[in-house]
């Protein structure tokens, strides 16, 4: 039979209305959590006020205010840049597991609904495995992109069943990895969509919630988390179809 992306969309629809309420309830814990361990991290007073007096005194671009920089202010800057990095790591993966769990969980037919804590929970066991793999998609990926956009693209889309094999398959990072470019080159034509639709979707949340308030940002956050759920679903559906 014959794999089609409209049978995707459907079979990913069905699944994300029947388990809406923990979908976005998860969605909304792993936004909070990022806000809260980029809070703990990030800048104090003092360090705002000393990049505050940086930008007030740069010409204009980024690039030139960061050469403007003391070598304290660029070491406050680092550090941010560090602390909402890794915060958005954290809250990814555990998206991610929550994710990756809820769908066999709710897939058993006990017919309990399943809450958002305990997806996460039957996740933990593989979260570290999964926080590595995501790191290093991560690297590969944006360094890909500073090269060219189109490997960048390439890449993204032939490890984003990386994840999935990984918890699925209970192999090691780097096999999960190799087998998922292997899929992801010959199902180029399902996955490639669907990752790009999400690339645009997480770059417009991104933009838009660095100009909101932090309660504003956490739903604005929250709504990308929703679209990575909606993608780990359909790339779910799709690798267990490919079995």
């Amino acid at each position: 039979m014959s794999i089609t992306a409209s049978s995707l969309y459907r079979d990913t629809g069905n699944f994300f209305r029947h388990q809406l309420i923990t979908i976005v309830l998860m969605a909304l814990l792993t936004s909070f959590i990022t806000m809260l361990i980029g809070k703990a991290l990030t800048l104090g007073v003092d360090d705002i006020q000393i990049l505050g007096e940086g930008a007030a005194d740069s010409a204009s671009g980024l690039m030139e205010m960061i050469r403007n920089m003391s070598p304290e202010q660029q070491q406050v800057l680092l550090h941010a840049s560090a602390a909402d990095t890794f915060a958005s790591l954290v809250g990814n993966v555990l998206l991610l597991g929550g994710t990756l769990s809820l769908i066999p969980l709710a897939s058993s037919g006990s017919g309990q609904r399943i809450s958002a804590l305990r997806a996460i929970g039957a996740s933990a066991p593989r979260l570290p495995a999964l926080l590595l793999v995501t790191i290093l998609m991560t690297v590969l990926i944006q360094l890909s992109f500073m090269v060219l956009v189109v490997p960048g693209v390439l890449l993204a889309v032939t490890l984003a069943l990386s994840p999935i094999i990984l918890m699925t398959e209970k192999v090691r990072v780097i096999a999960a990895m190799r087998a998922s470019m292997r899929l992801g080159w010959s199902q180029m034509k399902l996955i490639a969509p669907a990752v790009i639709l999400w690339i645009v979707a997480k770059l417009v949340v991104v933009l838009a919630s660095s100009l909101l308030p932090d309660v504003a940002s956490v739903v604005l956050n929250a709504l990308g988390n929703l679209v990575s759920a909606i993608l780990i679903i359909y790339l779910s559906r799709l690798y267990m179809l490919l079995r």
